[in-house]
């Protein structure tokens, strides 16, 4: 047990949630120099991670980081700032957010120009739709931003999670961004209507049958041992993967 006064206990918390963000996103900042240069930013992130000084933890490049703490105390962390006239610190921890954001455009952005320039009426299998993987939790997931991009230029979606139901991903797609903030009866009820361009799949191998593309959202084991050969034969050719978790073996 620490004992600390009042505002030290309250930062500590803030900042440690907030130092962890910051990692994720300096190694998501990162994956996008890897991708242009073409250095491997697993290896990369190996490689520092061996420097006792900076360790292995949260160096894990990917779509981008959700869950329900580090964005809303990062947001915590820019209003004490603002509040206390340090503007310029407050705007050094929104660029852990934005990186976070950007990340998540720069995904669907390159599934978009990787598939001819259009999704459009294609089908997209979409595997892992909560922030981590052994959770049901969806809340500030990268797969809603991700999912919304690519809904954004028309394509069909075909959502598998071991986890998440069916109910939960259409009210996340439905939902406006800060809806879930409000009180309980202000929130959208669940949805009678849903979006018509989604289904929800009961398998990997059903969601991804006659997909034109797959997206890995999220880390599950199971994603690392299905049969992508079988799933590749099922596809429409040419087929692709984005992996937003580096769980596959890309060169297999």
């Amino acid at each position: 047990i620490l004992t600390t006064n009042l505002w030290s206990a309250e930062l500590s918390k803030l900042a440690a949630n907030a130092f962890l963000a910051q990692r994720i996103s300096s190694v998501n900042a990162m994956s996008a120099l890897c991708e242009a240069t073409g250095a491997d930013v697993a290896e990369v992130s190996y490689a520092i991670g061996k420097d006792s000084r900076i360790g292995p933890k949260f160096l894990n490049a990917s779509v981008g980081f959700g869950g329900s703490c580090f964005q809303k105390d990062i947001l915590n962390l820019v209003y004490i700032c603002e509040c206390n006239g340090l503007p310029e610190v407050a705007e050094y921890w929104k660029q852990v957010i934005k990186i976070n954001d950007h990340q998540k455009s720069r995904f669907v952005n390159r599934v978009v120009s990787s598939m001819f320039n259009t999704v459009s009426q294609k089908k997209i299998a979409i595997l892992g739709f909560a922030f981590k993987k052994d959770t049901g939790d969806t809340r500030e997931t990268p797969a809603i931003d991700v999912c919304k991009g690519l809904l954004g230029d028309k394509a069909v979606l075909s959502i598998y999670d071991p986890q998440v139901t069916e109910d939960q991903i259409q009210r996340d797609l439905i939902m406006k961004k800060f809806d879930w903030d409000h009180p309980l009866h202000l929130q959208p009820k669940s949805p009678k209507s849903s979006v018509k361009q989604v289904s929800i799949a009961w398998d990997a191998y059903e969601a991804t049958k006659g997909a034109h593309g797959i997206c890995i959202l999220t880390e599950w084991e199971e994603f690392k041992t299905i049969d992508y050969k079988k799933i590749y034969d099922s596809m429409q050719k040419p087929a692709f993967v984005f992996d937003g978790r580096n769980v596959v073996n890309a060169e297999a």
